[in-house]
């Protein structure tokens, strides 16, 4: 449920820490509820969570928005719409504060380029994220929703996280009635 990744965060670090003053890597922080990236911009840079949680969602034409995770350390966001070259797939926003590393599409395109580490760091993230999004949905089809609930609520304690009932109905992609249900149903 949370994903993050250490590797890509030390590796990041590394960089920001050797590039000269005014380079192409800067570190920005965002209150909660600020966003990091908003569908159908147009990217102007990936980002690597330094520290916080955000959620990454994707809001439908009805109103309605589904979470597809919450991102922890080290967590990329956006290098999927640059190697498209595409807009933004969904949005990014800071639930709790968070400090972010912002590297520019020039830098992160060159990386991808001449740094096979950074390229294989960057492959093994989307593959995870593939994989990971092919659990969860298979998993959302096969059992109801009351077990899909149970899972959350255990990942949740077990991560000392709190999560909202709108994120929690939009991370299930059902509606707060139907969350609501579903945990009076669990407390019977």
């Amino acid at each position: 449920m949370l994903r993050t990744n250490e590797f890509f965060l030390l590796f990041i670090e590394k960089l920001y820490e050797q590039q000269a003053k005014g380079g192409h890597i800067s570190l920005k922080t965002y209150t909660p509820g600020e966003f990091l990236l908003l569908q159908q911009e147009q990217p102007r840079n990936v980002f690597i969570l330094k520290s916080g949680i955000t959620k990454c969602y994707i809001s439908e034409d009805n109103g309605k928005d589904y979470i597809f995770e919450f991102l922890g350390i080290g967590q990329i966001m956006g290098e999927l719409e640059v190697i498209r070259d595409a807009r933004y797939l969904c949005s990014v926003e800071a639930i709790t504060a968070v400090a972010a590393y912002v590297v520019s599409v020039q830098l992160f395109r060159e990386l991808l380029q001449q740094e096979q580490e950074f390229k294989n760091m960057v492959i093994s993230e989307l593959a995870d994220r593939l994989y990971n999004t092919c659990t969860r949905i298979s998993s959302q089809q096969l059992y109801t929703l009351e077990h899909a609930l149970k899972n959350l609520l255990q990942v949740q304690e077990q991560q000392q996280l709190k999560i909202s009932k709108e994120n929690m109905a939009a991370y299930l992609g059902v509606t707060i009635r139907s969350l609501n249900r579903a945990l009076k149903n669990l407390q019977q």
